[in-house]
């Protein structure tokens, strides 16, 4: 099933959050919106509002990632959702296999929501296809093929520095054709208005159809790609997804694309400088601009907390709705059945 459209309810209505490909300006504005309303939440005396109270959460991280599991976490529990968090190392068990096992296991706990975090692109959509009706699954990052909230948190950051996204341009820096993060980012950014979208690295680390695939524009050259640029997004080398030799080193890579005082000269003064994280100083970027006032990168972590907040609540509300009405169509022949059994009681 395309993630598309198994990813909304008939309404159009955020049910699980697979991927931004496909989804409106409408919907991921609705989400930014959302997340707006929730930045307040860290600044109560209680920093917890009851919009999950009574909602099980699970965490169910196949790949290791302690930043986004924790956020993830710190966001549900905020939601006052109770919590479960499931590291589940690589097994030889196929995928298909150990997926099903793991989803009809915690699905017997009665949880609610699935957090899924997988070394594979796809995972999160087979368990959201193979979910149970009224259980909702979120994507924490699957293999090369999405992160979408990483991307919206991205995009949150962007919306309240720059306003607004038309006219803007946003150049994306590194290891595009490992990153997971990088797609959303690119998807994001297109749907919600920005003029243009560029994309710097070594050849070997950019797919061979960026241009038509993705909607880019291809440097490999480092100073020429951030010509009055708006948004500079640092991507880290995703060395544990490369097979082969995709660059010399990590010295030459800093030496020939990595973000320095000399080099950020091109772009626009205010432009913002933004990396997902973890940073290596000295590969992406050197530690004057990681630390320096154009740097965005602790807000992005703070804002991650509200945008998956958001999504959290964008889904549990659909899931509720959905419950609801089946309870609504069911009632009546709750009914019948009761009104069968008085009248069967009374003749005996």
């Amino acid at each position: 099933m395309d993630p598309r459209h198994l990813q909304l309810d008939d309404e159009g209505r955020l049910k699980h959050f697979l991927t931004i490909d496909g989804l409106d300006r409408a919907l991921l504005t609705e989400i930014l919106d959302r997340a707006e309303g929730f930045l307040g939440v860290a600044r109560q005396a209680v920093k917890k509002v009851p919009l999950c109270r009574g909602k099980i959460i699970a965490n169910v991280f196949f790949e290791n990632s302690t930043r986004t599991r924790t956020t993830f976490e710190l966001a549900a529990k905020r939601l006052s959702a109770d919590v479960l968090n499931v590291n589940i190392s690589t097994s030889a068990t196929s995928k298909g296999e150990t997926l099903l096992d793991t989803l009809r296991n915690l699905e017997a706990m009665h949880v609610d929501m699935f957090v899924v975090r997988h070394a594979d692109s796809g995972a999160a959509q087979f368990i959201a296809e193979h979910a149970a009706p009224f259980v909702s699954v979120i994507n924490a990052g699957d293999g090369s093929y999405a992160h979408p909230t990483q991307g919206m948190l991205d995009m949150f950051t962007i919306r309240r520095h720059k306003r607004r996204f038309e006219g803007l341009t946003a150049v994306i820096v590194g290891d595009i054709l490992h990153s997971r993060v990088a797609r959303s980012q690119i998807g994001a950014l297109r749907t919600l208005g920005a003029a243009e979208v560029r994309v710097v690295g070594p050849r070997t680390l950019i797919p061979a159809d960026a241009e038509e695939a993705l909607g880019v524009r291809v440097f490999q050259d480092l100073r020429e790609g951030l010509h009055e640029a708006d948004v500079i997004i640092l991507l880290r080398l995703q060395r544990e997804r490369m097979n082969g030799a995709f660059l010399p080193s990590e010295h030459e890579f800093f030496h020939l694309f990595g973000l320095t005082e000399q080099r950020i000269d091109g772009a626009k003064p205010d432009a913002i400088v933004m990396h997902p994280g973890p940073i290596n100083r000295g590969v992406e970027m050197e530690s004057g601009i990681a630390d320096g006032p154009r740097s965005v990168i602790l807000e992005q972590v703070s804002n991650g907390l509200a945008v998956r907040m958001a999504v959290m609540s964008m889904c549990i509300g659909t899931q509720n709705l959905a419950m609801a009405s089946a309870s609504r169509s069911a009632q009546p022949d709750q009914d019948a059945t009761a009104d069968l059994l008085a009248q069967e009681l009374e003749r005996g």
